[in-house]
């Protein structure tokens, strides 16, 4: 899911910068302002998860591979400004070291994976579980934050690619960086995460929150305010 380089024109990965640029800044602000000395190791070990977790590329349908990213269980633990600066931080890292994913693809990939994954994961999970502590209402809002935070990700990056024959072109129509159209990439994209990427993402998010529900509550972003 993370797109290279040459996949995206500078009519696209020029305003992603612009954009997921702001996100970052509000995310600092905002984490300068709460974030406490106690909570600095929680924000370094989301960021070491994700990093492993992205590691393990799952082949799809269509030529492309999947795999988790950790947004979601960040967000829902620790809140979704921070998942950006801690999923963000992975993401830099893995396009300027790693080679894993294009450095001028970086504010696209940080958007789909660091902004849209977070703040769709919260609220999805936010949405499903009210003011519930049941443990099986938290397990299925848990696993839905996953799954579909992860699938708006991925869709999101579909989009990305999809566009571009439309709006980058040669002028006898040759396509002059991603070459597929939306009708190929958002199949290609969902099929795989739907069925199998997503999943893993959802497991993942629910085993991690019943286990942090469990041992240590106070943690949940969103229980703050119940203690």
């Amino acid at each position: 899911m993370h797109i290279p380089d040459g996949y995206l024109s500078p009519q696209t990965y020029i305003p992603m910068f612009v954009v997921t640029g702001t996100f970052w800044t509000a995310a600092l602000r905002k984490l300068k302002k709460r974030l406490s000395v106690k909570e600095i190791p929680y924000l370094t070990m989301a960021s070491v998860f994700s990093f492993l977790i992205m590691m393990f590329n799952i082949p799809i349908p269509g030529g492309t591979t999947g795999h988790a990213v950790g947004a979601a269980i960040v967000a829902v633990l620790l809140g979704p400004w921070t998942a950006v600066v801690a999923v963000s931080v992975v993401l830099i890292v893995q396009a300027l070291v790693f080679g894993d994913g294009g450095i001028t693809a970086i504010g696209a990939n940080c958007f789909n994976m660091a902004v849209v994954m977070p703040f769709v994961s919260y609220w999805v999970f936010e949405l499903i579980r009210g003011k519930s502590t049941k443990v099986a209402r938290l397990s299925a809002s848990a696993f839905l934050s996953g799954y579909v935070g992860l699938l708006a990700s991925a869709m999101a990056a579909a989009v990305e690619l999809g566009i571009q024959p439309l709006i980058a072109a040669a002028p006898d129509g040759k396509p002059l960086y991603a070459p597929y159209p939306l009708s190929i990439t958002i199949p290609a994209m969902a099929i795989g995460h739907m069925f199998l990427v997503c999943i893993v993402e959802g497991m993942v998010t629910m085993l991690l929150l019943r286990y942090f529900y469990k041992h240590q509550p106070k943690l949940i972003y969103s229980f703050k305010e119940d203690y």
